[in-house]
């Protein structure tokens, strides 16, 4: 019992459990401004998602969707062409099916062409060769990309059953309309 009363063992009791104290009262504290700091984070987010408008609301977002391929009929433009389009206000993205021997007539339009061969050939005769085919042309083969710069006259022809997609800006609107006659043969 006399080493309970011993002052130094009353000072080391009370100094340990003054320490205790005062450490679970800081962490206390810091714990309650560690909650404040996250939920200002957490408020500031909340603004911050609050003013980025949903895809639904927002009209520049009206259009944005998921397409599948699989979902959208083929148009058969010939026996031996079809294809399947998607189209926002300023891009166009279509897949083309070309049969072997197809022709795609020489023509030129406005907009900006890629033609990425996703599986066959296509030969492409581009420019002034367009309109007189001979022996200056541009094999496409699967993998392969072609950029056709606006108003850059060109033909196709599919050596081999071909899948290519076809990527405009700005769309096509005569394929929009259905009023590509050159390619549907009715021109």
């Amino acid at each position: 019992m006399d080493s309970f009363l011993n002052p130094m063992f009353l000072f080391d009791t009370v100094f340990v459990f003054g320490a205790a104290v005062l450490f679970c009262l800081y962490a206390l504290w810091d714990l309650r401004k560690e909650n404040h700091l996250a939920e200002a984070r957490k408020s500031a987010a909340s603004v911050l998602i609050n003013a980025v408008p949903s895809p639904l609301s927002d009209p520049l977002m009206s259009d944005l969707r998921k397409q599948n391929w699989d979902d959208l009929p083929i148009e058969e433009l010939t026996p031996l062409i079809g294809r399947r389009l998607i189209y926002s206000e300023k891009m166009m993205l279509a897949h083309v099916y070309l049969k072997k021997g197809a022709l795609v007539p020489a023509h030129e339009h406005i907009n900006e062409q890629f033609t990425y061969v996703l599986s066959g050939t296509l030969r492409f005769w581009l420019g002034e060769h367009a309109d007189a085919p001979g022996d200056t042309y541009t094999d496409v083969g699967a993998g392969d990309v072609l950029v056709i710069p606006s108003n850059v006259r060109h033909r196709a022809e599919a050596l081999e059953d071909t899948l290519d997609v076809d990527i405009f800006n700005p769309p096509r609107q005569d394929w929009i309309d259905k009023t590509d006659d050159y390619l549907r043969g009715t021109r």
